[in-house]
């Protein structure tokens, strides 16, 4: 069965002003709407970001509404682009890499991890291979912070992508009910 995903984004806080709906992944915003302040997800989950391109900061949206997401996330900026998530339904499977370039210690993880360093005495995450599945990487235990969104992929070195300053310490996966 093919699960639609279904986003409404709104200009001014509590679901005011100028809409814009969006059943994918839209790049530029800006396009279609000067600003957004409030987002409506119908059906499915969504990163969003706060720079065209899927670039800046990121968060995970699921099922919900999200009125005045700025003061809840701390955010400065509004969101300017959106990435819709697949469901998945299968097994997770993820190496995290101590070191770029899938250097140093490598921990193969099947399950949500709430601290590499209580788990595997890790105290930095630079690089990573998604094999299965969707997950979400955050920069502090306890799924805290700031995120980001990782797909199946090799992702060798998470300074080159702009999280430079940034360290993650947990990590946990995208579930379908979720949904």
């Amino acid at each position: 069965m093919l699960q639609l995903l279904h986003i409404i984004f709104y200009e001014d806080r509590n679901f005011m002003g100028r809409s814009y709906e969006c059943m994918g992944d839209c790049a530029d915003m800006h396009s279609y709407m000067s600003r957004c302040h409030s987002c409506r997800v119908e059906s499915g989950c969504f990163m969003v970001y706060d720079r065209p391109n899927y670039m800046g900061n990121q968060y995970f949206f699921r099922r919900g509404e999200y009125g005045d997401y700025m003061n809840t996330m701390g955010w400065n900026n509004c969101i300017r682009s959106c990435r819709m998530i697949s469901m998945y339904r299968g097994s997770y499977r993820m190496r995290i890499y101590e070191r770029e370039n899938f250097g140093g210690h490598m921990h193969e993880c099947m399950d949500d991890c709430d601290s590499f360093m209580d788990r595997y005495h890790m105290s930095d995450c630079m690089s990573c291979h998604v094999m299965d599945g969707h997950w979400l990487m955050y920069e502090h235990p306890h799924y805290r912070g700031r995120m980001m969104y990782m797909r199946p992929g090799e992702y060798r070195s998470f300074r080159d992508m702009g999280y430079g300053g940034m360290r993650f310490m947990s990590m946990r996966r995208i579930m379908d009910s979720w949904y």
